[in-house]
């Protein structure tokens, strides 16, 4: 089993020789326990009317990586620096990073756009004498920056794709710019339509404060398939296309979003602008808590007579409640070259009932999990779902069995298949609950009930709790996919925003020191993960082109090529790909 690279080693405790009774005592010198230090940074990129550079560390004095204690720093046109002078302690080694926000001056609230994300932060030791002027991102030979998390705002995602636009037949053909722009609302009611998006008018339209849209395409083009902010007339979507359209705002309820759709004359020179063809607009009470997809009529901008509609989806993203990362460390896009054949356990000790004959210790329980470790796992991966009281288990199966009994009979001859969600944890643990394949089959498999360890549904915490810290965890979150044919693997799950937050809490006040991963077949899930923390990374898996699996809706799950182009679109560290597609095809990327 490798040893993660975060797990120090304790450090030997030096002890002091005693003192003679003879020797005096030496003379105390005067020791200064403070210094004033000029924190300087260059920083490229960055509009310094809307966005500000901020400094933090693990002293008082530069808030203790609290991103709500973090020190706004003071902008120098001459030297086109950012400076701030501030008092630090001679006592200690000084950390400190620098980030860039925007501050809402209404709230007061800091949204962190960019960070630096190098491991080990920068450091002022105790025998540096004059500061230094930096780069930003840019220390110790690396370069280190990531975007940041949802603090105080929320991430409404657009998503166009499977060919949204349905349109008159003379437009039908045209390639289609698609703009999202937005607005507030007034009255409380009506959206405010900009007369510039009526218009081919030049001008670009002011974003509300806070407000940011970021645009990528996913295709094999990193200039495109990198969130990149929007461009006055959109992006264009052409056949089969995957758009996705990122609006982070810090009051979602109180914008609408207009809907423009721009096409380029066939006789028009090439510096001259789209027509804009048409229109539609969201009010956010369309929108549902998390996810869905809404159909709406796009209006011609002429004539202002319904010209066909637009399908797309969307994704609502809320930030976690409660204040549980800071910006210490984060493993969000790291991952050592050196953690290769890394030895990981499947539920567990792996799956129990693949085979009739299958493992002597049921799947996903702490005993299993407790032999794979000792086997020497590097990680184990497990499935994490919700029971009915909102708590996360440990278990693969959408349902489960439950013995049924009829009157005036003996033997249990029946069962009944039950959601997973649709019982507590006490019932999950108390009740006889069969796995499927047991009770399709009505043969039990396992005769283990009086052994506590080897009982189904552990919590997550109680995993957490139980398994040796050195072992790293890949905590797959179970969620419901739409399949090719409309249906899905499970109906009416829970609010997504609300299984992510009760998984993602666990994980953050219990893992401590291990080694964390996330992993998820839902490209939505994985983007809510990676936006609501900052310190783990999240992985996208991903079936491919499959023969022995019916294959998902989304098009971002059908292909190798479609899960990389995701996950770089969502600032995921990768893929975890299933070896059908990859013996098929060794040579993708």
């Amino acid at each position: 089993m490798q040893r993660w690279f975060f797990l120090e080693e304790r450090k030997i405790q030096k002890t002091k020789p005693e003192k003679k009774m003879s020797e005096p005592e030496p003379e105390q010198k005067a020791e200064l326990i403070s210094q004033q230090w000029q924190f300087s940074v260059t920083v490229p990129d960055i509009n310094p009317l809307k966005e500000k550079v901020f400094v933090t560390g693990n002293t008082p004095e530069l808030g203790e990586w609290d991103y709500t204690k973090i020190i706004m720093m003071d902008y120098d046109e001459a030297s086109n620096l950012w400076l701030k002078t501030l008092t630090i302690p001679n006592t200690c080694e000084v950390l400190y990073r620098y980030a860039i926000c925007f501050l809402n001056e209404n709230s007061n609230d800091v949204f962190i756009r960019k960070w630096e994300t190098n491991i080990h932060p920068r450091m002022i030791k105790q025998t540096m004498l004059h500061p230094t002027q930096d780069v930003f991102g840019e220390y110790d030979k690396k370069q280190g920056i990531s975007t940041g998390w949802l603090t105080n705002q929320t991430l409404i995602q657009f998503k166009f794709s499977n060919n949204p636009l349905q349109l008159k037949s003379r437009l039908a053909e045209r390639l289609i710019n698609i703009k999202v722009t937005p607005v507030k609302l007034f009255f409380g009611t009506e959206p405010h339509i900009e007369e510039s998006s009526l218009s081919t008018d030049t001008t670009d339209t002011e974003l509300p404060a806070g407000v940011l849209v970021e645009v990528a395409t996913l295709a094999n083009d990193p200039n495109i398939c990198h969130l990149k902010p929007q461009e006055q007339f959109g992006r264009e979507y052409k056949l089969n296309d995957v758009l996705l359209v990122n609006v982070t705002t810090p009051n979602p309820k109180q914008l609408a979003y207009l809907i423009d759709f721009y096409s380029y004359s066939s006789r028009a020179a090439s510096e001259d602008p789209p027509c804009h063809v048409g229109y539609t607009y969201v009010l956010p009470n369309m929108f549902k808590p998390s996810e869905g997809n809404l159909e709406l009529p796009v209006t011609c901008n002429v004539k202002h007579r319904p010209l066909g509609t637009v399908n797309f989806g969307y994704l609502t993203v809320c930030p976690i409640q409660e204040k549980l990362c800071n910006l210490q460390v984060s493993y969000a896009k790291y991952w050592d070259s050196s953690w290769t054949g890394l030895e990981v356990g499947h539920r567990g000790l792996g799956a129990s009932f693949k085979t009739k004959e299958g493992n002597a210790i049921r799947e996903n329980t702490i005993a299993s999990l407790k032999k794979a470790a000792a086997s020497g796992a590097d990680l184990l991966e497990f499935d994490v779902q919700l029971s009915k009281d909102m708590i996360p288990v440990i278990y693969h199966d959408f349902y489960v069995c439950i013995s049924m009994k009829r009157k005036k009979e003996i033997e249990f001859t029946e069962m009944l298949e039950l959601p997973v969600k649709d019982l507590t944890l006490e019932h999950l643990q108390k009740l006889k609950v069969y796995h499927l394949v047991e009770g399709r089959s009505k043969e039990t498999l396992f005769f283990d009930d009086d052994l506590d360890e080897h009982q189904p549904f552990p919590t997550l915490e109680d995993a957490l709790k139980a398994i040796d810290i050195h072992v790293g965890f890949n905590v797959e979150l179970k969620w419901t996919m739409e399949m090719n044919d409309g249906t899905f693997e499970l109906n009416n799950p829970f609010d997504m925003n609300t299984y992510v937050d009760k998984v993602l809490e666990v994980v953050l006040k219990h893992a401590g020191e291990r080694r964390i991963v996330f992993s998820c077949f839902n490209p939505d899930i994985c983007t809510m993960v990676r936006n609501k923390q900052n310190k783990y990374p999240v992985m996208f898996l991903t079936v491919g082109i499959t023969n022995k699996y019916q294959p998902y809706r989304d098009p971002r799950c059908l292909s190798i090529p479609a899960a990389v182009q995701s996950a770089v679109s969502s600032d995921l560290l990768g893929i975890v790909v299933h070896t059908e597609d990859l013996l098929r095809d060794p040579t993708q990327p």
